[in-house]
């Protein structure tokens, strides 16, 4: 017997999914998450799944694991002291960025103090052109003052990112050499290495946040490979990634930029497994677990991706998985601030003390309290019984904004729910105006605790007619563990004409590309099976300060039809904006390669249908819409195949509460998800 474990590390609680490759079974679980030792909600989880399911060490053939250790101490800036070495009269970069203010609206934005404050920057003297030629060469004197000055201010890692060393890295890696002779448990980090993409701001900051946090990951990493280790699990500990892929866990203690972003990355690829099953080909997935509400653009399936993702304060230039997050979670914290207004979030009482009604100290109204107040949880143990919800200590919490609001109880915790959406509406809006696209088209899939409590009332809000509720939303972020593929991006700076003549020059760099990519899995991963090579170009027209991603044909490359790779350009530029100018000379910028290695993806069996209406568990007092309602409560595992729902009503399962107002029916398909429809 064989099982591929998933897991997921949120703020309030880790997420287990255990799949049974012999018979397709699927199994989940919840234990609290542990931030002040991260690593020890893993090992309890493990013993957890054995205890309840029987489960053994010995028995795992997979683990695959999403963590946040690497973005918290980004957010919490508790990186290491980094000192960062640039050529000389260059060393303002991090300060000057982008010079664009953080709210446009907001006359007095400041932007965040960048992870290396400016006397921590110091110049190197040497000189590369944009060509890759050497103008001046490095200067080891330079080198040498710099590595002391670094050393007197405690300087515990530091980062090389030279000017144009995405075009020619010789002299970072000869500054690397050096600085390892000179001061050999200095760690150095390469921005050549990092992410060499062009522009000096965007390759200097994805390498400076790389080093801020690699020793972190790397030691977190460490102690979970030896913990697995030492409690029997003999698999390979794999890593979600940003991508939407997933890497070894030893390759990730070097690549730990690439997973920053892997718990929300995991949950996006969950929702498309899980839309493609259902069959839905335009999905909005909307995950919102303990602290943040993030939400994707899923189109047959795939997630959309980008660049300059936000990570904290910053933003990282590899390729992710494009996610919009919100703080508005279940322990999101509710306040009245001395103008009398409401807020909700961006702080959250996390898993320690967590929301009052968890009974573990927290005194401060949460969203989750607010629903404990109208009576949609608390009707039993919530998060696999890790939790027992107390509704009194939930009815004080939220009596505190109440009392500052001048309102009833209920109606203070309606009103703390309705923020919370309110946010999300904003948001949400923003998304779809950035990408062009309305709501009201899409189907919204609700995941995560809190999801499925909020999904409806979102949804009624953005116009949405449709919300898809999967089995187990509250650990949709581990199964999407399960199923992600072993994934890697690469990327080359080009930076010349799109042209008959620059086609040798064209295919070499993708020929090198393929051969780092084919290295990568099959020498470094390990992938015996089929891969495949996927191929995009950033382009632009010819003076153009910016350039759009176009994927390609690997054979338009390989026969030299530049012409069909500019038709491709054309086509996106006008897709983009509306407009494009097929006889204006196109430039190429970068290219990039992806390698995929496929993953085994679950086949679930299809549910036989089922003639008998569901019959609920209880009747139950709610307070929706503004008044007090008795609807009836439903325990999800009583529901199956082709069961309806009425309005309003809720659904209790062990991972998370489904709340029902006015106006949705809902309708169970054969595998088990709950498809609620704006009637």
């Amino acid at each position: 017997m064989s099982y591929r474990i998933g897991v997921d590390i949120g703020g309030t609680f880790a997420d287990f999914c255990a799949l049974d490759e012999a018979t397709g079974r699927l199994v989940t679980l919840k234990v609290l998450s542990t931030p002040q030792e991260p690593g020890r909600e893993v090992i309890a989880g493990l013993a957890e799944l054995g205890n309840r399911f029987g489960i053994q060490p010995q028995d795992i053939g997979y683990f695959t694991h999403g963590t946040t250790v690497g973005i918290n101490s980004v957010i919490q800036r508790k990186g290491i002291r980094l000192c960062l070495f640039t050529t000389e009269n260059f060393v303002d970069v991090l300060e000057l960025a982008r010079l664009k203010m953080p709210d446009p609206y907001h006359l007095m934005s400041k932007r965040a103090e960048p992870l290396v404050t400016r006397e921590r920057v110091l110049p190197v003297r040497e000189r590369i052109l944009a060509d890759g030629t050497v103008d001046r060469p490095l200067d080891q004197a330079s080198l040498r003052r710099a590595l002391d000055q670094a050393i007197a201010l405690g300087a515990e890692g530091i980062v090389l990112a030279l000017l144009h060393s995405y075009r020619n890295p010789a002299h970072e890696r000869e500054a690397e050499r050096l600085i390892g002779q000179w001061a050999p448990r200095m760690p150095v980090f390469c921005s050549s290495d990092v992410w060499p993409i062009i522009r000096e701001y965007e390759r200097t900051a994805t390498a400076t946040i790389h080093g801020y946090v690699q020793p972190v990951v790397a030691r977190y990493l460490a102690a979970l490979q030896t913990a697995l280790r030492q409690a029997g699990v003999a698999a390979e500990a794999m890593v979600t990634k940003s991508n939407g892929g997933v890497m070894t866990a030893e390759l990730g203690k070097s690549a730990c930029l690439q997973m920053l972003l892997s718990g929300t990355a995991a949950g996006v690829i969950g929702a498309g497994f899980v839309a493609r099953q259902a069959g839905l080909d335009k999905v909005l997935s909307l995950d919102i677990g303990g602290t943040s509400a993030d939400v994707a653009i899923i189109v047959d399936g795939t997630p959309t991706y980008g660049t300059g993702e936000m990570v904290g304060d910053f933003p990282i230039y590899i390729p992710t998985v494009s996610v919009t997050s919100i703080g508005d979670g279940g322990g999101s914290i509710a306040a009245v601030s001395e103008f009398g207004i409401l807020t909700v979030g961006p702080e959250s009482a996390g898993s320690t003390p967590g929301p009052a009604c968890y009974g573990r100290g927290g005194t401060r109204p949460t969203m989750t309290d607010a629903f404990a107040v109208c009576g949609v949880i608390g009707h039993g143990n919530i998060g696999y019984d890790a939790v027992a919800v107390d509704v009194d200590k939930a009815r004080a919490a939220v009596g505190t904004v109440a009392a500052k609001l001048g309102r009833g109880l209920e109606q203070a915790a309606e009103a703390i729910i309705q923020v919370a959406v309110s946010g999300m509406y904003r948001e949400v809006g923003k998304l779809a105006s950035r990408q062009g696209l309305d709501p009201r088209d899409f189907t919204l899939l609700a995941f995560g605790g809190a999801g499925p409590m909020l999904g409806c009332f979102l949804a009624r809000e953005l116009g949405m007619r449709r919300v898809l509720i999967p089995t187990a939303p509250g650990v949709l972020s581990a199964l999407g563990g399960l199923v992600a593929d072993v994934k890697n991006d690469f990327i080359s700076t080009a930076y010349y004409p799109l042209s008959a003549t620059e086609l040798p020059r064209l295919k070499a760099d993708f020929d090198n590309l393929a051969c780092r990519a084919t290295a990568w899995i099959t020498e470094e991963q390990k992938i015996a099976g089929p891969y495949m090579l996927q191929s995009a170009a950033d382009m632009r027209y010819q003076g153009q300060s910016f350039e759009i991603e176009v994927p390609l044909q690997l054979d338009w490359i390989a026969v030299g039809d530049w012409q069909r790779i500019a038709a491709a350009f054309h086509a996106q530029h006008d897709r983009l904006y509306g407009h494009s100018s097929a006889s204006a000379p196109v430039s190429l910028v970068s290219l990039r390669m992806v390698v995929v290695g496929t993953s085994p993806q679950p086949q679930f069996p299809a549910q036989p249908q089922r003639t008998d209406s569901p019959s609920p568990a209880k009747q139950i007092d709610v307070y929706l819409d503004g008044a007090w309602r008795t609807v009836p409560l439903y325990r999800r595992a009583d529901l199956g195949h082709g069961h309806r729902l009425g309005s309003p009503c809720v659904v209790a399962q062990e991972d998370t509460t489904i709340c029902v107002p006015q106006g949705f029916i809902g309708a169970v398909d054969a595998y088990g998800n709950i498809l609620l429809s704006l009637d």
